[in-house]
């Protein structure tokens, strides 16, 4: 199982992965380790995940969630919440 996510920063921002191992690479962004991104913007949360059978479908998830403005993916995390 692959998973996408996307985590609510300290300061606001949101970051958006993929990984086969969630609760680790979460781990991994709070220890300093994860991201470039989140060396400097610590995670508070994940605010979404979805999972995906493999690798590819992940990643081109990731990618299309990362070209969205903050406020579509501010809708997908509330719409997330709610199902």
């Amino acid at each position: 199982m692959w998973f996408v996510y996307i985590l609510l920063c300290q300061d606001g921002s949101y970051y958006t992965g993929s990984t086969n191992n969630i609760k680790k690479r979460f781990k991994d962004h709070v220890e300093g380790r994860g991201a470039r991104y989140t060396k400097s913007h610590k995670p508070e949360k994940i605010i979404y995940q979805k999972e995906f059978s493999t690798r590819s479908e992940a990643l081109k998830r990731e990618a299309e969630i990362k070209r969205l403005p903050k406020t579509k993916k501010n809708a997908l995390v509330l719409k997330n919440s709610k199902a």
